[in-house]
């Protein structure tokens, strides 16, 4: 059983952007929503690393911020947080979709 490294990193980078905006800015929903995302992440690298076919709630998660946080870089400009956690957010779903396809897999013969 394949352990979801990257999955599992990706959710506790979006946790603790959450937990260092709390600590920076004392902002209560940037702590709520790192924590609701980075936990529905976490389950998700969860399953994946049960059962690989098993994706839709790390891409459900993933797209759902890669939507938020891209409007907020759009209308902000801001690189840091919503631009990262927007690149990151398609990454992950670039990620998702390769293995999806077949095209990240190796080929066996």
């Amino acid at each position: 059983m394949p352990v979801d490294i990257p999955g599992f990193i990706y959710a506790g980078m979006v946790a603790a952007g959450g937990v260092l905006g709390y600590y920076k800015a004392g902002s209560v929903p940037s702590l709520a929503a790192g924590l609701l995302f980075g936990g529905a992440l976490a389950y998700g690298a969860l399953e994946v690393s049960r059962d690989p076919a098993n994706y839709s709630v790390q891409l459900a998660t993933s797209s759902i911020l890669a939507g938020i946080m891209g409007y907020r870089f759009y209308n902000s400009g801001k690189v840091m947080p919503a631009g990262v956690v927007c690149l990151l957010s398609v990454g992950m779903i670039m990620r998702i979709a390769g293995k999806a396809t077949g095209i990240t897999s190796p080929r066996t013969t």
